[in-house]
């Protein structure tokens, strides 16, 4: 189904870029959540408005947020479906007024001030084991971040890109506020050396697990959850330095405020958030986003301890960036 989708919406998207099937009904949404968050996305949004056309295009965090800046308001995207808010804060020269919403409808920490874009989902990390792997190696389940760097774990180790994906970043930014900038470094010189790849996406380390290309991946909770629901031999543990955290949402493009049917544009997209966002929430991201939506999901951790993600704006995400040579 991935493959279908994928090649689906790139196909769809060439030729609206090239001109040759763009109409007045098409919305073209940039999207870097996963591909059945986005085939729920996209099925809903049809059903529910038929008379439009809906062209996805998937990538990265970190490609999407570059592609927006290159394009600016040039794009052709219209909606930006499950970005990182730190990516979102990058660009919002690029983004549609959003003043109009009702924040309300949001917990505290998801309102936004700049009023650019709205909340999608809270997205932990976890420790995920294939404990079917490390059982067969014959290695003992880990219990701290300093177990990942024995020699017992090298080449078993998979974690996602800070560089281009925001589920790597927060990893690296909770790890800097647990034990400051310079021993975080030097630990991940060190995991480094014990990693099958750091992958270009949030979703490589469980595709790796599952693959059994590695026993330990720092991945998404969320995703772990789905994965363990399905069969895969999953543990989800967390660390004492706590769950990395990171805060996903939606926005319009500015340059999608120039169109003719701006209106129709801002009703699918309420739609988008009020109706289709808490649904697809409480099939596969269960963590509280709304002030009146509780979900829970079998399997998916309670009481989450969420680990310190303060001073994470824009600023300091570069300059950690800037860092990171892996």
């Amino acid at each position: 189904m991935k493959k279908i989708l994928v090649f689906f919406t790139a196909v769809c998207l060439a030729c609206v870029l090239a001109g040759c099937a763009a109409k007045d009904n098409t919305i073209v949404i940039y999207s870097c959540t996963e591909d059945y968050r986005n085939e729920y996305y996209l099925t809903e949004l049809q059903k529910k408005f038929p008379e439009c056309s809906f062209v996805l295009d998937y990538q990265t965090s970190g490609g999407a947020a570059a592609k927006l800046k290159a394009e600016g308001n040039q794009t052709q995207g219209d909606i930006l479906l499950s970005w990182d808010f730190t990516y979102f804060d990058m660009l919002t020269d690029y983004l549609a007024d959003m003043s109009y919403f009702d924040y309300s409808v949001f917990l505290d920490d998801l309102k936004v001030p700049s009023k650019k874009y709205v909340g999608e989902c809270r997205n932990s990390g976890a420790i995920v084991l294939n404990t079917e792997l490390l059982k067969e190696k014959g290695i003992a389940e880990p219990t701290s971040y300093a177990d990942l760097i024995k020699p017992e774990f090298k080449g078993l180790l998979s974690m996602p890109n800070p560089k281009s994906s925001g589920t790597g970043y927060m990893f690296l930014k909770n790890l800097v506020n647990a034990w400051g900038e310079d021993a975080a470094f030097a630990y991940f010189d060190k995991f480094a050396e014990n990693i099958v790849q750091f992958t270009s996406s949030g979703s490589g380390p469980m595709n790796a697990l599952v693959q059994k290309e590695a026993a330990v991946a720092l991945g998404m909770t969320g995703q772990a959850v789905t994965m363990l629901n399905n069969g895969a031999p999953f543990k989800i543990i967390f660390f004492e330095e706590g769950a990395p955290c990171s805060f996903y949402g939606h926005a319009m493009t500015k340059k999608a405020e120039s169109r003719e049917d701006y209106a129709k544009l801002q009703e699918v997209f309420d739609y988008l958030v009020n109706v289709v966002t808490p649904a697809c929430d409480a099939l596969s991201f269960p963590e509280q986003v709304f002030v009146d939506k509780v979900f829970s999901l079998p399997n998916y951790p309670q009481n989450i301890p969420y680990g310190d993600m303060s001073n994470n704006s824009t600023e300091e995400k570069s300059r950690l960036l800037e860092k990171w040579m892996y």
